[in-house]
């Protein structure tokens, strides 16, 4: 009777510890997603574009074609540079409202 008892005490307590784990990090998760949420809102509210994902996906585009063309410019290719920064803005000018 006695061995069953600690048994059944240690299971609660190992239960209790695992769902006190498992409550953390949800809540961490929980508070990551929704400080990402607020960030993608903020940011798509400021720059005047959709919250969307192909928004968002074409916003880290035009970013990565701008700094293309710094790159470009940087090495004196400045054909290149030219069409990277074109196309860039040109991305970038239809998101943005």
């Amino acid at each position: 009777m006695q061995v069953e008892s600690f048994f059944e005490w240690l299971g609660q307590a190992l239960g209790a510890v695992i769902r006190f784990i498992v409550n953390g990090l949800d809540g961490l998760f929980n508070l990551l997603a929704h400080a990402g949420g607020n960030f993608v809102e903020g940011l798509s509210r400021t720059l005047g574009m959709d919250t969307s994902l192909i928004s968002i996906l074409a916003l880290i585009i035009g970013l990565m074609l701008l700094y293309s063309a710094i790159r470009a410019f940087m090495r004196a290719s400045i054909v290149f540079g030219i069409f990277y920064l074109i196309l860039g803005l040109w991305l970038l000018s239809w998101i943005i409202h």
